[in-house]
């Protein structure tokens, strides 16, 4: 039976594997809304479709390049924290 103690654990194993995965993607999302933004300000262009374009070029890159870490975090998540509960040796 799962304790409370475990499954707590295995939340805040989860939460922090998301945020791994997530950090790589949020921070060029950032960074390159902040490149537009500015720009945007001293060039005084107000283009709504070149906030979006750069920043899904980007998005993509970062998806593309990161993806194989992305999945070793998720694998060993896996490996590491649910087959051992779904097997039962906790």
């Amino acid at each position: 039976m799962m304790t409370e103690g475990i499954f707590f654990d295995t939340m805040r194993q989860g939460l922090w594997a998301a945020v791994l995965v997530s950090m790589p993607i949020l921070t060029v999302a950032l960074v390159a809304g902040l490149t537009v933004g500015l720009f945007q300000a001293l060039t005084s262009i107000q283009e709504m479709t070149l906030t979006f374009v750069p920043k899904l070029a980007a998005i993509v890159i970062v998806f593309w390049v990161s993806m194989g870490f992305m999945t070793q975090t998720l694998v060993a998540f896996f490996h590491v924290q649910i087959l051992p509960l779904i097997a039962g040796g906790y």
